[in-house]
């Protein structure tokens, strides 16, 4: 898959069936736009293209909201690559760009610079300044400059339709089964392991305290199960996301203990892939009920399928 970050780096051998938003979790209503798309651009002999935005829109209307990702853009590229498409565009979201009118984006993006062919949208897509762009212009448009276009249906799962924004919702309220299941995929956080206050050591449940970036999305505080990811091999893993306030902590960690795993991974990038919810985040009488309750997680992580 090739990479574009400026369109100006992008040269056209052949014309493109592309699809364009913002693909934040590449779930499965992306993930049927994108099937879509491959095979569009099997039937025509065209090269498929997503043409996506970083940072997402959001960030620059609403610069104080505190919007947290479903995807890093590193996550977010992996993902689409996985899918064998042949062309990505990770435009930046910039004020030349949030000035485009729908049509201005159409002609002067997608067919000028981009030679776009084959254009598929998601069932609730608009684009361009105020939204002035949606499937009506674009179907109106695709007549005069000689591309077709086409409006996929919403996916639904136990009839509802799945959006980036109900992934959230469901990962904020502990719905992890739900969440994996919209996603396709099980919710991955990634980052590089740092030095805690090495608490857990003393109690028999040594954690790999996690970093991770800022604009990722983080589940609702509580105990989770995981499978951790460290150099290619996986483990079982119990995750939790707090302040740890049986000890009075006050940051946000994100702890994970590795079971059957003693090995020193200070500085290493792993990766936790969010399986079930065990409990909310409790505030302990005292260390003996908190390793009593870690026991019990322990032996229900023991015992999850994974």
């Amino acid at each position: 898959m090739k990479v574009f970050k400026n369109f100006k780096d992008y040269t056209s051998q052949k014309p493109l069936a592309l699809s364009l938003g913002m693909f934040d979790g590449v779930h499965l209503g992306h993930k049927s736009i994108i099937d879509e798309l491959i095979k569009v651009g099997t039937e025509n002999n065209l090269e498929t293209a997503i043409l996506t935005f970083w940072p997402h829109p959001r960030f620059v209307f609403n610069p104080n909201e505190d919007l947290k990702l479903l995807n890093t853009i590193e996550e977010k590229q992996q993902r689409i690559e996985k899918y064998s498409i042949d062309n990505l565009f990770l435009k930046e979201f910039d004020e030349e760009f949030r000035n485009l009118t729908g049509e201005e984006f159409v002609r002067q993006i997608l067919i000028d610079k981009l030679n776009v062919k084959y254009l598929i949208i998601g069932y609730d897509h608009s684009f361009g300044k105020n939204k002035s762009g949606n499937f009506e212009l674009l179907q109106k448009l695709s007549k005069e400059l000689d591309f077709e276009v086409e409006q996929m249906e919403a996916i639904n799962i136990h009839e509802n339709n799945i959006s980036s924004t109900k992934v959230r919702n469901a990962l904020l309220t502990g719905n992890i089964k739900e969440a994996n299941e919209m996603l396709g995929y099980f919710y991955p956080v990634s980052g590089t392991v740092v030095h805690g206050k090495k608490i857990g050591r003393t109690i028999g449940y040594p954690t790999a305290n996690i970093d991770t970036q800022s604009i990722k999305l983080l589940p609702k505080k509580g105990a989770y199960i995981v499978e951790v990811d460290i150099k290619g091999q996986q483990y079982k893993g119990m995750l939790s996301i707090g302040t740890n306030p049986t000890v009075n902590g006050e940051k946000l960690t994100v702890e994970v203990y590795i079971l059957d795993f003693d090995d020193d991974i200070y500085d290493e990038k792993i990766t936790v892939r969010f399986r079930d919810f065990l409990h909310d985040e409790i505030k302990f009488e005292g260390l003996e009920k908190l390793i009593e309750r870690l026991d019990e997680d322990k032996r229900l992580t023991e015992e999850f399928n994974f």
